[in-house]
């Protein structure tokens, strides 16, 4: 990865910087990918997302590497098993919530095929091309993840307010929140058309 880029993150976190070059803002179109960040965006609440980045590869394996079908199963041994896990976030809310909302996942599933149907329906099946200059110029949320976290919420979903669903937007490629001067802002806008 060339650190001489311009990049919307000014880090030389080598962890930072390759999520942001591969994978931040890259239109997701995988339930069981789509469902990972979901449930880590749910875990970032009131936390770093660099907590979560490191703790990325443990969740993955707690979590079945995310499947929905086999995480909507888990019972009380497996939440007392979360909680003593030392890799993961350990709280509890998040941890049902995170159960949960994999359950809620599998109904809109069967309702629409596939998650990612439903949740593209927010934006229009097509990535929100944004221009900002700054970090300081992005929202905390929009009318877009406002509408997507009320309908979340309908279908019995945790942890999904408009904040935590517009990093999600960000994170999946919903929006292109890259700065209209980074390397990547031209690259998920080709993507996305």
């Amino acid at each position: 990865m060339d650190k001489q880029l311009r990049r919307c993150w000014k880090t030389d976190n080598s962890l930072y910087i390759k999520y942001h070059d591969t994978e931040w803002g890259v239109p997701l179109h995988e339930d069981n990918k789509i469902f990972e960040f979901l449930v880590l965006d749910g875990f970032q609440a009131g936390l770093s997302w660099w907590i979560i980045l490191q703790k990325r590869d443990a969740f993955r394996k707690s979590f079945e590497y995310f499947d929905p079908a086999k995480v909507a199963k888990y019972t009380n041994n497996d939440v007392e098993r979360l909680i003593k896990d030392r890799t993961i976030v350990r709280n509890r809310s998040k941890i049902l919530a995170a159960i949960n909302n994999a359950r809620c996942f599998l109904e809109v599933q069967r309702e629409f095929g596939c998650f990612d149907i439903y949740i593209w329906r927010f934006v229009q099946g097509r990535t929100i091309q944004n221009s900002f200059i700054q970090l300081s110029d992005l929202p905390a949320e929009t009318e877009e993840s406002k509408a997507m976290s009320k309908d979340l919420k309908k279908r019995g979903f945790q942890f999904v307010g408009p904040t935590i669903c517009y990093a999600f937007m960000q994170a999946a490629g919903l929006v292109n929140d890259h700065l209209v001067t980074c390397f990547r802002y031209g690259q998920i806008q080709k993507t996305s058309q």
